[in-house]
């Protein structure tokens, strides 16, 4: 089942990647909406596979619990795969430009937004059982 979650996060993950993106450049006045992404994100994003195995064993816990580990987790992902991509000069993010970066590899500012999109597949993933 690991692999279905995997190809399933991935792709979701691409999917909202390219929404967000697009929603920032209508935001920013670009009225084509362009949005875009990576094939590096493919296996970064299909990471939240895990969160399935990881609510099995916190399921009881208040949502609120739940959503800050996912945060958590999902820093930790962004942060590893940004550090070796960064260092392969293959780092398809730099977010160095923003005032909550840490280190232009993470945004703690998005940590609202990977908050309910760790409980979005959480969600996604216990469904799809």
């Amino acid at each position: 089942m690991l692999k279905h979650d995997f190809f399933l996060c991935g792709f979701i993950g691409w999917c909202l990647e390219i929404f967000w993106t697009g929603m920032q450049s209508f935001l920013s006045g670009e009225l084509t909406m362009t949005g875009k992404s990576s094939l590096l994100m493919f296996p970064i994003y299909g990471c939240a596979a895990f969160i399935r195995p990881i609510y099995k064993k916190i399921f009881i816990l208040p949502v609120f619990f739940r959503g800050l580990l996912y945060t958590c987790g999902i820093f930790t992902i962004e942060y590893i795969s940004g550090s070796i991509l960064k260092y392969f000069h293959m780092c398809p993010w730099d977010y160095s430009h923003t005032p909550w970066h840490y280190h232009g590899i993470i945004r703690l500012d998005y940590a609202p937004v990977w908050f309910f999109t760790g409980l979005l597949f959480e969600k996604i993933l216990t469904k799809s059982s």
